[in-house]
This record gives structure tokens, sequence and C-alpha cells, in this order.
């Protein structure tokens, strides 16, 4: 990890602008890999014990930060005004996507075209391989100030995508073999959608009430309190949600949302900051160790690579992401305002990366050995192509599309004009450090400040309607504290 921190450091230092620091991370990983192989092989070390990933590890420890710091992490009021859309690809969208890939290798396995897998372990492949973790896309956008719409659609379906394919590969894994095909997909999709619903009941609960009692209780008055009390409410859902059998995950990820909505807006200035960083550094921890282990795993493992069945898998992850994102933005625009046009859903399909989740879970299936190894190293091979491929593409990608329409890129960041030549000279500055920030990890947590009180100075949200409107007149004054002015001084 500590090679890891040093990486991602030189690649904010010296502006390395094509090298997200997922992709260093993996290649990092790599190296080490190689490494403990050399040793094993001259008898000079063992670590093939520290090689295996606990299952425990990897759901209690690791997983849960990064879940969480991504619904935290999320702009609300773009979420909630695209939510519609969002909801619809990341779960009908990928319940899409594992169909055609889990029936597909199914249906080839049966013709002896690929390596054979049964409909429940086909399924269960479709699903984890659907996982979609578009981290270096995300970061170029950023860099580039892509249209922020195109950004919040493709982070916010990343978020939910993820706890979505965790669910379905749950639901399909429990599937109860004595039962006919049919009646077993049935109950498995009504499995997914009663845990999916209950899991994310689960976790607004415990935001909701988090945002009551920070803004009744005074815990402002003691930071340590309070974000102790905010790390409690955290992880609450997800252990609750797992000890009720439902999914923790998404859980977790619904409370994230929610509580970063309300709950964050009732805490002081100074923990405000502390939860930000906090979150973020686990998540940042986590997900380095994630891709550091994948990258371990090129040199480290026993693979089991059937060209074919790689091969067959790859064309229906890019084809079953057409099917996702194309013909169910025909069925979305039909309820919208603003159009998801052609060029943005092109991009929405070229995001669609794999990543750490997919690996993961891969991982932990619980198939026979050989099975098994042919799933990771799939899976393995798939993550490497799409984070090298497709994320290192995204940059020409994104500057050819905004060549040929540059009248659609609206600025993501909102800059105040300057005052002076020296604030203008330190402006271009920040401006050309930030020019390709490929990394979330410069970012600072932001507190509210005194020209920011609730009720004096309250964002307006002009031609909103829906859940938006209901927000903005009764929820937030309900669930939000209003500060004085003296209070955020303090």
């Amino acid at each position: 990890m500590f090679f890891s921190i040093i990486l991602v450091y030189l690649l904010i230092k010296f502006h390395f602008h094509y090298l997200p620091e997922s992709i260093g991370i993996v290649f990092l990983g790599a190296i080490i890999g190689a490494l403990f192989q050399v040793l094993n092989y001259f008898d000079l070390a063992d670590f093939k014990e520290e090689e295996m990933m606990s299952p425990t590890i990897f759901f209690l420890i690791m997983l849960p930060p990064i879940i969480f710091e991504s619904g935290y992490s999320l702009h609300k009021g773009n979420f909630f005004a695209n939510f519609g859309s969002i909801f619809t690809y990341a779960v009908l969208g990928t319940m899409v996507s594992a169909l055609t890939i889990g029936s597909g290798l199914f249906v080839l396995g049966m013709a002896d075209v690929v390596y054979p897998f049964t409909l429940k372990e086909s399924l269960s492949f479709g699903a984890l391989i659907s996982a979609v973790d578009p981290v270096a896309t995300l970061a170029i956008f950023q860099s580039i100030d892509v249209h922020p719409t195109l950004y919040m659609l493709v982070f916010g379906e990343s978020v939910l995508n993820d706890a979505v394919s965790i669910v379905m590969c749950d639901s399909v894994i429990n599937f109860d073999d004595s039962t006919s095909t049919a009646w077993a997909i049935t109950l498995g999709v009504g499995s997914f959608f009663v845990k999916f619903t209950v899991s994310s009941l689960v976790g607004v609960m415990f935001a909701l009430a988090l945002a009551i009692i920070l803004k009744y209780v005074h815990l402002n008055k003691v930071p340590s309190l309070e974000f102790c009390t905010v790390g409690l409410f955290a992880y609450g859902p997800y252990f609750l949600a797992e000890g009720l059998n439902y999914s923790g995950i998404m859980a977790i990820l619904s409370s994230g949302i929610v509580m970063s909505h309300y709950a964050h807006f009732n805490l002081s200035p100074v923990t405000q900051i502390t939860v930000q960083q906090t979150f973020r550094t686990f998540a940042f921890l986590a997900e380095s160790m994630v891709f550091a282990y994948l990258g371990m795993a090129i040199f480290s493992f026993s693979h089991s690579f059937k060209p074919a069945f790689v091969i067959w898998t790859l064309i229906l992850c890019l084809v079953g992401r057409a099917i996702n994102i194309f013909p169910i933005s025909v069925i979305v625009n039909k309820f919208r305002e603003h159009q998801i046009d052609f060029k943005k859903q092109f991009v929405m399909w070229f995001s669609g990366l794999r990543g750490a989740i997919a690996f993961s879970l891969a991982l932990h299936l619980p198939f026979p050995n050989e099975k098994r190894r042919v799933i990771v190293s799939t899976t393995l091979v798939i993550v490497l192509f799409s984070i090298l491929f497709f994320g290192g593409s995204t940059m020409p990608l994104m500057k050819l599309l905004q060549n040929i329409d540059s009248d659609d890129k609206v600025p993501t960041k909102h800059k105040k004009l300057p005052q002076s030549d020296e604030e203008s000279e330190d402006e271009e500055d920040s401006e050309a450090d930030e020019e390709f920030a490929l990394s979330k990890t410069m970012e600072m947590g932001r507190s509210m400040e005194a020209s920011q009180i609730p009720g004096e100075t309250e964002e307006v949200w002009h031609g909103t309607k829906g859940f938006t409107v209901l927000d903005n007149k009764y929820f937030i004054p309900f669930f939000r504290k209003k500060f004085t002015r003296q209070e955020i001084q303090d």
C-alpha cells in the first residue's frame, strides 16, 4: 500500500495525463506478484497465504467503504434530477445485460462452442461481470468538464449498478436447483426485488434517523462524539441488513446517498470535512488493495484460460452493454425534458468498464475449483482489457467528440470572477493544476461556509418537478438543521 500511495502521489505531482491511478496500481500489483513468484520459485520466501484474500475481509472490511463513499460523494442535485433514468439503467439495464451474457454463454456452452456451465453458473457469471467500474473514465470526465448530465448518468449508474450486480449475483447463487428453470428464474427475480427494496429501506431509515438525531441533539459541540455517531450509523445498516439475510451493500449505499443529502448538513463544519476525508481515505485504501490484488493475480494465481470463452464473454459484454444503453435510452427519453442524445449514449456504452467489484465477486463464487478458475481467469482478462483499452482511449475519444460538437460542453466547475490581477494569476495556476486531475484523491472535503446558511441563501431550483420539488419544500426543512451565522463561524 505504501508503494501505491507513492505512485498516486507521483501521478498527481507530475500530471501524468493518460494514466489514471487505478491502472497504475494494477501495474504495481503485477510487478509485486511477479516478484513473489520469483521468490517462491527459488524458495527464498513463501507468500502463498499472503496472496489469498479472505471472503470475510473483502465483504466486511474492503467492500463497504467503497460502496458507502461512492454514495456519499454523489452530487445529489444532479442525481435526484436524473434519478429515474439512472435507476432504469442501473436496475433494468443491468438485469438485461446479465441475462444477455449469462444466457448467451449457456447456449454457447450447450453447443460446445465455449467451456460449458450450467444455467445457474452462467447467470451468476453474467450478473457479476455486469458490474461496471468506470473510475478511469469518470476521472477524465472531471478533468475536461463534460456535460454534467452525462457525468451524473455514468457515475450514478455505476454506483447503483455495483450494488445491483452484487444483489443479483447473490440471488442467482441461491437458486433452488430442484425447481424448474422458469420457476427458479421467477423466484430469483422476486427475491432480487425484495432484497433490493427492503435493504434500501433499511439504509434510508438509518440515514434519516441520524439526520433527526444530529438536528435536535447538539453533538456539534463535541466533534469527536459527532464523528463517532456518524461512523456507527454509516456501518449500522450493513450489519443489520446482513443479519436479516438481506443485502448489506444495498443498505449501506442507500444510507450513504441519503445521509450525505440530509445528515451531512447537520454536522459542524470541522466534522463535515473530517467525515468526507475519512470515508474517502478508507475507500481509497480498500479500492487500491483490490486493484493491487488484481494485478498480483496475473502472476500469482493458477489460471485456466479458455480462449473461446474469453472472446465470447467479451463480445457478449459489449452486446449486453449496448442492449442496456441504446434501447433503454429510447424509453427514458420519452419521460425526459432534456433528451439523452446519441453521442451521450455512445459515451455511456463506451464507459462500461469492468473493474474491482466484478473481479472480487469472481474470486468468491461457490463453484467447483476448475469452473471457478475459468471464471476468475476470464474476469481478469475482461477487467484488464476494459480498463487498459477503454479506459486508456477515453481521453482521445472525448476530445474527438468535443471537437465534433464543441457547443455541447457545459462547464461543471463554477469559478468566481477574479477580483485582481494577483487573484487572476492564482486562478490560472489553479486551472493549470486541475486541467488533468485524474484522481478524486486530490479532492478536498467541503464544509458549510457562513455565506451558505440555509434559509438565507438557499439554492433555487428553477423548472424542477417531481421528487426535487417535494424535497426542497418538505424534506429538507424537516431533516436539515438551520445553523446561525455565529454557530458556523464558531
